[in-house]
């Protein structure tokens, strides 16, 4: 394994991680059971890369040749709902500063990674020429996962409602692209970082797109 296919599974790894526990956290705050906790976890770590993947051509998706991402998120979801249980968490209280903090940190962090790692599969499925589909794939790897989670909890999806969510990981994904002519490994770094800072300014600053009156 070279340096970049090791530097590339870290960040696939953590990204799962990350994406995972901020599911699993949705769920526990949706008082579901351990099984829906770990399918919303799940479903977060990778349903954006399945969406990507379909819309790349790449049949079956990678996460069912490979199963050691949607075991780590299993793994993950469960840690988290039985860090929950111990806690005998009160549903109110998942609506805490405490929980919100780490609910964007975990986020952003996977937001940044799948970002970088969809456009790295763009650019290993020979499409390195095609800015916007680059792009296209990135942000839907980055988003797409947050999206079904939000869906199958039956709360208004993150990306639609709160700070600048998309409009990062769009900007993430361009960073990336121009930043090939450095190296992969240098682009992903610093695109996923991109995403990472645009988040937490957001949130800090309270940065929101126009919204139109109720």
């Amino acid at each position: 394994m070279d340096i970049q296919t090791a530097i590339t599974f870290c960040l696939e790894m953590i990204g799962t991680v990350a994406f995972a526990a901020s599911g699993a956290m949705v769920g526990a705050g949706c008082s579901m059971d351990i099984f829906g906790v770990c399918v919303l976890g799940v479903v977060t770590a990778v349903g954006g890369g399945i969406i990507r993947d379909i819309v790349l051509g790449i049949l079956p998706p990678t996460v069912f040749l490979n199963s050691k991402y949607a075991l780590a998120a299993v793994i993950t979801s469960c840690l988290v709902f039985f860090a929950y249980y111990m806690k005998k968490m009160e549903p109110g209280q998942h609506s805490s500063q405490a929980f919100e903090r780490i609910l964007l940190i975990m986020d952003s962090i996977g937001l940044g990674i799948f970002t970088v790692m969809g456009v790295n599969t763009g650019i290993r499925q020979g499409y390195g020429s095609n800015v916007f589909l680059l792009v296209f794939v990135g942000t839907i790897t980055g988003v797409g996962g947050g999206l079904l989670r939000d869906m199958m909890a039956g709360v208004p999806p993150y990306i639609f409602v709160r700070h600048i969510y998309a409009c990062a990981s769009i900007v993430g994904a361009i960073v990336c692209v121009w930043m090939q002519q450095f190296g992969a490994v240098w682009a992903m770094v610093v695109g996923s970082c991109v995403v990472v800072l645009i988040r937490y300014l957001a949130a800090h600053y309270r940065w929101n797109l126009p919204k139109l009156p109720r």
